[in-house]
């Protein structure tokens, strides 16, 4: 006769079993007890280009060597924006990189009188600041693979280079897009940089001329787009439904998700409202995409199975509200 206590073991482990296949014993946003994290402002020398890269480092509490995140601001922004995206995923144990592209930073408007400033930031949302910006992206790499082997310097033995992740809001995504597998129809250039493992695309954009079918269609790495129901730029002529055709023209080959955030505007993805602004800032935007991206970085750098369910399971649509459509599909099944 079986004893009911082994039949209640039984089915508790099995319950057990079955919740770690949701996920539901990870939590993006919870922080281990030592998540002290150390900012670093360096300077990155291309000295191909005689060009000085701008950078804040986010280091983990951490020792050895972390995976590597980096980002790219957006049009007139530097290398302290976005601070809130820098100190959670270094808490997290990743070593957190911001760049700041000279040419498309806040000099583009610092000195400029405020009638002028839309002018010339349009002005340096231009084809020589793009190229710029992704010329940007492997001169850091290599420079973080020099002070990765220097010895003495702050980042020796730091940082994981064989898993690396890409992102960046705006002209950022536009910039992590190029240099994450997009095509670029200009002069016949590729600019896809191999050491990249995957992609955050925060207000992505679709392709100028062409189809996005074309300009997407050999990404070959799991990419995460973030957009809102009301992410439109004074800028450029980016439309919210410009920016969600990107995830349709993204191959089925790759893993790959999509977050639209309920009334969330093109400033949901910064630390603050920027002019113009119209409705209230929502504390849940910030906390969706901190779990998101780092459930997402914890699945492709570090192949987190339980992170890899919750972001594909119930976790993930558990901290969002109502309104908010999250979609995705990957090569082990579809939302």
């Amino acid at each position: 006769m079986i004893n009911s206590h082994t039949v209640l073991l039984s089915l508790l482990c099995g319950l057990i079993a079955q919740a770690a296949s949701w996920g539901a014993d990870y939590d993006p946003l919870s922080l281990p007890s030592s998540s002290e994290v150390r900012t670093l402002d360096l300077t990155a020398v291309d000295s191909r280009r005689n060009r000085d890269i701008p950078l804040r480092v986010y280091l983990p509490s951490v020792s050895g060597a972390a995976p590597v995140v980096l980002f790219s601001h957006g049009l007139g922004g530097t290398r302290n924006g976005n601070s809130f995206l820098g100190r959670h995923w270094a808490a997290r144990g990743y070593v957190a990189v911001f760049l700041q592209h000279p040419g498309s930073d806040d000099s583009v408007w610092r000195d400029e009188p405020l009638a002028r400033r839309r002018q010339a930031m349009q002005q340096a949302a231009s084809p020589q600041n793009f190229l710029l910006r992704v010329q940007d992206v492997p001169a850091v790499l290599d420079q973080l693979a020099v002070w990765h082997t220097e010895a003495g310097h702050e980042l020796h033995g730091r940082l994981d280079l064989d898993h690396v992740g890409m992102s960046g809001h705006s002209f950022g995504a536009v910039t992590t897009q190029a240099v994450s597998g997009q095509s670029i129809p200009l002069a016949g250039q590729r600019f896809t940089e191999p050491r990249i493992d995957a992609a955050i695309a925060m207000s992505p954009s679709s392709p100028r001329r062409g189809e996005p079918a074309m300009a997407f269609g050999s990404v070959n790495i799991p990419w995460l787009l973030m957009t809102g129901t009301l992410d439109t730029s004074v800028i450029s002529d980016a439309t919210v439904e410009s920016r969600l055709q990107v995830y349709p023209a993204l191959p089925a080959s790759i893993d790959r998700y999509e977050l639209v955030l309920h009334k969330a505007e093109h400033s949901a993805f910064t630390d603050r409202p920027l002019p113009g602004d119209r409705e209230a800032r929502n504390p849940n935007h910030h906390r969706a995409i901190l779990a998101l991206t780092t459930a997402f970085w914890d699945t492709y750098l570090r192949a987190d199975t339980t992170a890899k369910a919750w972001l594909q399971g119930a976790g993930a649509r558990a901290i969002l509200e109502p309104d908010d459509r999250w979609q995705w599909q990957a090569t082990n099944g579809q939302d």
